[in-house]
């Protein structure tokens, strides 16, 4: 009902009068044109203080850190200084236990982190940025079976019997077919690569495959990331797909697979050995259901690829480059009689270079652009911050670089 002649305080009045006896007490709220929140809030003051706990309350914060005694602050930088490595609930925390029986109430906590951040003991939190170097991320989506394989480790940890284990899951993103599902006692390139090259040769060759930036995967010591495992897979005319660091969701089908795996597999008496990986990874590709699949299972739409593998090429071929150049053990080019310091994941392969303005030259490892070497001072230009970039960066490339010219 609107409001008439009479003031504010005489509608709080009637209103809590009228609330304490009403049988609909939301209609009555609707009446005076208040939420059902402040109704109640008006009534319980009336209750707990009279007509007076209907006055106007300020707003004014009941306790703020400037108004903290001396004695307070200064135990509050004490007990920072006593655990430098603890963040401003911890120290509440501690500070609310030694002075329980004190007179001086416990601070609030975003009173105690100003305390703290005024005397410089508090060093904020900085998000982490998404790298440049994920140069190698495009966001690609697989439409198909074998466009995209992701690939990841579940961890890893001792069994009762002492022995590391750490599995190896490779999954078709499309399909979601589990390709691989391995116990692992090592994580080093060559005991990934074995098991890689049996996927090759049981599945076929993938488009691209999906990881994320850490060994043996990637390197982030190495230009564009490139480590030895995934060298050989650009040698094989796979693209490089890399989830961008902090951003857990660029591979997150693959992390729910593994929560999948973790919340049915930890029960088992079996526990995490071969045998029960290979039951689940059976069950998973071929009695589970799948929503986004329409509730078919992921071995009713997984085919191999067409792309036969037949092993790691000799040579890799640059036709149309001026120049073909191999990488000493060192990781080095030489040039001039000069090395240049390229990358050690790609020792022993060759590269193709061709001539870019202003006497630079383009490097390739196979279709793979890794940057230009300066020809005049013998320096390398990595990809991720070479003199081109600026040119190419508002382009979406459908591969990881551009295909290697032609002559």
């Amino acid at each position: 009902m609107p409001w008439q002649t009479s003031t504010p305080m005489d509608q709080k009045t009637e209103f809590v009068l009228k609330a304490i006896n009403s049988d609909n007490f939301r209609r009555l709220c609707r009446d005076y044109g208040i939420s059902a929140k402040t109704g109640y809030k008006w009534k319980e003051r009336f209750l707990a203080q009279g007509l007076a706990g209907l006055n106007e309350e300020s707003r004014r914060p009941r306790s703020h850190s400037d108004e903290l005694g001396e004695k307070v602050v200064c135990d509050l930088v004490r007990l920072k200084h006593r655990h430098p490595h603890w963040g401003p609930a911890k120290i509440r925390e501690l500070y609310e236990r030694s002075h329980s029986q004190g007179a001086e109430a416990t601070p609030s906590l975003s009173s105690c982190k100003r305390v703290l951040e005024r005397a410089g003991l508090v060093e904020k939190r900085q998000s982490r940025p998404v790298s440049r170097g994920a140069r190698l991320h495009s966001g690609r989506r697989a439409q198909v079976a074998n466009e995209v394989w992701t690939v990841d480790f579940k961890g890893w940890w001792h069994d009762p019997a002492g022995a590391r284990c750490e599995p190896l899951t490779v999954r078709d993103e499309h399909s979601r077919y589990l390709l691989e599902c391995q116990r692992m006692s090592s994580a080093r390139t060559e005991a990934v690569w074995e098991r890689f090259e049996k996927l090759f040769e049981r599945h076929g060759l993938p488009q691209a495959i999906r990881s994320d930036n850490g060994s043996p995967f990637a390197s982030v010591r190495s230009v564009l990331g490139l480590s030895k495992l995934s060298a050989r897979w650009v040698a094989l005319g796979i693209d490089l797909e890399r989830s961008r660091p902090g951003c857990p969701q660029d591979n997150g089908a693959h992390e729910r697979m593994h929560r999948d795996m973790s919340i049915e597999l930890q029960p088992s008496p079996q526990g995490w050995s071969q045998a029960a990986l290979d039951t689940w990874r059976e069950q998973f590709n071929h009695q589970r259901p799948h929503q986004a699949l329409g509730m078919k299972t992921p071995g009713e739409i997984y085919m191999n690829s067409a792309r036969r593998y037949s092993g790691l090429p000799e040579d890799l071929d640059y036709e149309g480059m001026s120049q073909k150049r191999r990488i000493n053990v060192g990781g080095n080019l030489v040039w001039g009689g000069q090395p240049i310091f390229i990358s050690t994941a790609i020792a022993g392969w060759s590269v193709g270079l061709q001539p870019a303005s202003g006497g630079m030259m383009d490097l390739y490892f196979a279709s793979l652009r890794l940057g230009q070497i300066e020809t005049a001072t013998f320096s390398f230009l990595p990809a991720a911050s070479g003199r081109k970039e600026a040119e190419s960066e508002s382009e979406t490339p459908s591969k990881n670089e551009t295909t290697p010219p032609k002559a």
